[in-house]
């Protein structure tokens, strides 16, 4: 089991004026307001769906909705960034006036975006560029002062998989964050999680890499994001589809757990919830 003994991580973070402890994983569940989403079950394009998906989410446990209406699939098309917060915003308002205690991140790369919605009462930013695609995104974070979950990506998500090139992919993913983190400390912003990119220009091999060493992110004392759900690396692994891969995702995420995950992003939080419940239950006899 990893162990938060030897680097002080920090495991708290204040998300919609609540101090949210990390120090028991939550689970983060994926509203995607797009018509093309590489896992079908996970488009909710309209806001009565994205409501309906809210509340199923929120009564199965999710600890925060990851609301996102840019497909970052690889290959996936651009979209505008009026077009992203036609989609986006409605969606935000409309769970914000529903579920008011519901802790929502908004899943885009533009600080535009991010900033309307926060206003729209979105309490994070996902940023999956890790603010390389838009220049103003660290201001912007530090500005607002919400928690920024930092993922490493290279390229865009149209060429990404043409990027995917490494010599040491946990040294370099390691540097990313570090020299990202300056930056973001140096503008005041307090609250940074770390997402590794699973799949974010990365080959499978790549992403099984950074999960057999992902206990060792901990040197960086923030909280860790993992977001494997029904992902390529799994369901290519097995010779199955992303519609098949939840008896795969949860294998996955039972081992970013044991490896120190704080975070779980995934599309189907009941199996998430309980697998951080036995997490827990093993967890607590080490105590």
């Amino acid at each position: 089991m990893a162990k938060d003994t030897f680097f002080r991580k920090k495991l708290t973070i204040n998300a919609g004026g609540k101090l949210i402890d990390l120090s028991v994983p939550k689970v983060m569940g994926i509203i995607n307001i797009t018509p093309d989403s590489f896992y079908a079950g996970s488009r909710r394009p309209g806001v009565e769906d994205a409501l309906e998906q809210a509340e199923k989410m929120l009564a199965e446990g999710a600890d925060f909705l990851d609301v996102g209406a840019y497909s970052s699939r690889p290959g996936a098309g651009d979209i505008s960034i009026q077009e992203e917060m036609d989609r986006l915003l409605p969606v935000i308002e409309a769970i914000a006036e529903k579920f008011p205690e519901a802790i929502m991140s908004v899943d885009t790369f533009r600080s535009e975006v991010a900033e309307a919605a926060v206003r729209a009462r979105a309490h994070i930013i996902n940023d999956i560029s890790g603010g390389q695609l838009d220049q103003n995104m660290f201001a912007t974070v530090a500005r607002l002062q919400v928690p920024y979950i930092l993922m490493h990506m290279k390229g865009t998500p149209q060429n990404m998989n043409q990027m995917a090139e490494y010599d040491d992919i946990f040294t370099e993913v390691l540097d990313y964050f570090a020299q990202k983190f300056h930056q973001l400390k140096q503008l005041g912003v307090h609250d940074v999680i770390i997402d590794p990119g699973f799949g974010f220009a990365k080959m499978s091999e790549h992403s099984y890499a950074l999960m057999n060493r992902l206990q060792e992110f901990a040197m960086l004392e923030s909280p860790i994001l993992v977001g494997v759900s029904r992902k390529r690396m799994i369901y290519r692994l097995l010779g199955t589809t992303a519609e098949d891969a939840l008896n795969g995702t949860t294998a996955l995420n039972a081992i970013a757990l044991m490896k120190g995950a704080n975070i779980l992003r995934v599309h189907d939080v009941k199996e998430a919830v309980e697998t951080i419940k036995i997490f827990q239950a093993v967890r607590q006899q080490l105590v």
